[in-house]
């Protein structure tokens, strides 16, 4: 029978497939080394599906670190849903009213505090966040080594990436992040009873 908590665990599978591809995908929409329209929506509705797909991943931890856990998931959502979500929207807006990179960076100083909430300070927080989780997930050993140490690899590999957008190098922390997250989303689907025990 179905409970609403195995339903749940698979949901938290599905997105944690759903929302590193979706990441992927969205990069080889990149117009010159901007989002542009579609990379920027693709990213938006990425960030949907990292709501759930991150309560599964910290979720892993509830019994061993129950602080680290939700104060963890708390900044990894703040990253994902204001940082996220703030440079997919840039990306899109600024392509559909043609204003340059050079243009909307020399605006944003002009407004650092409430740029520095929702980009600028925010963005860090997702790569920070799965980088600090993949090295907890190795000590706790709630996933396997493998996986946390791509998780680590990817956090690593996405800011280094995005920066400066490299498209080659952003191809490469999306292939990092998306192995080890549809591994363990698959793992949440397949057999969600071994995974309620840590969830």
């Amino acid at each position: 029978m179905m409970t609403a908590d195995i339903l749940y665990l698979r949901l938290k599978g599905a997105c944690l497939i759903i929302a590193p591809l979706l990441f992927a995908l969205s990069t080889f929409f990149w117009q010159n080394g901007e989002y542009g329209v579609t990379a920027g929506t693709i990213i938006v509705v990425a960030n949907v599906f990292w709501i759930p797909a991150l309560s599964g991943l910290f979720g892993l931890l509830k019994d061993k670190m129950p602080w680290y856990s939700a104060l963890g998931l708390f900044a990894a959502m703040c990253g994902a849903c204001i940082g996220g979500v703030a440079f997919g929207l840039l990306g899109y807006f600024s392509t559909i009213f043609h204003i340059s990179h050079h243009a909307y960076i020399q605006t944003l100083t002009k407004f650092p505090v409430s740029s520095g909430v929702l980009i600028f300070w925010a963005g860090p927080l997702f790569p920070l966040s799965l980088l600090i989780l993949g090295t907890v997930l190795l000590q706790k050993k709630a996933v396997a080594p493998l996986m946390a140490v791509l998780i680590c690899l990817g956090a690593i590999a996405f800011p280094v990436s995005r920066i400066p957008r490299i498209e080659l190098l952003a191809h490469l922390a999306d292939v990092l992040l998306a192995v080890p997250f549809v591994i363990i989303g698959y793992r949440f689907i397949k057999i969600p009873g071994t995974v309620m025990e840590k969830n």
